[in-house]
This record gives C-alpha cells, sequence and structure tokens, in this order.
C-alpha cells in the first residue's frame, strides 16, 4: 500500500502563502521553480514595458496570470493524486456511485 498524499487543501495553502512552494510539496520542484521563474519574468517585463501611469496591477498582471495559473495546477496536481489514491485503496473493488439512483 502506498503511503497517503498530502491533502489538497494543504497544498493550496503552501501555494498561494509562497508561489512553486505547492509544487515543491508534491515532488515537482523543477515544475514549481518554472512557474516561479515565469511570475519573475513577466512582472519584471510588463513593469518596464507599461507606462507609469498604469497601477501596480496593470504593470504585473503577467506576473499575477502565472502566479494564479501554478495555483491552480498545484491544487489540481494534489487532487487528482488524492483521488487516484482513494479510487486505488477502495476495499470493496468498486467505483464509487455517483448518485443515490446507482447505490440501489
Amino acid at each position: 500500500m502506498t503511503a497517503r498524499p498530502i491533502n489538497p487543501r494543504t497544498i493550496l495553502a503552501a501555494a498561494l502563502v509562497l508561489p512553486g512552494s505547492g509544487h515543491v510539496l508534491l515532488g515537482q520542484a523543477p515544475r514549481g521553480l518554472m512557474f516561479l521563474f515565469f511570475m519573475i519574468v513577466l512582472s519584471w517585463s510588463g513593469s518596464h514595458v507599461m507606462p507609469e501611469t498604469a497601477s501596480f496591477f496593470g504593470r504585473h498582471i503577467g506576473g499575477i496570470f502565472v502566479y494564479g495559473l501554478s495555483v491552480i495546477d498545484a491544487y489540481k496536481t494534489a487532487r487528482i493524486r488524492r483521488e487516484t489514491w482513494n479510487y486505488s485503496n477502495d476495499r470493496s473493488g468498486a467505483a464509487p456511485a455517483i448518485n443515490k439512483e446507482q447505490e440501489k
């Protein structure tokens, strides 16, 4: 039997607090560093390309967008791992019922 994966909500909290840390907890450090690299590059380039009258959000929108994608990707990966683990460790061997009618 394989070890239980980390709770997806824990991964989500880590990814929200520190960009890339959700991927590191999942064992995908290169992927987390890739997201972090592109967050920095797009924020930096946006701040130099956008006019000075643009808001902070407007100047760093590229990095903020990649940050959002990083959080979603880390949570999705954790959720898929957890559900795969739950399915493979189901004692009955049957697929879980989708709705009440299928349980009958």
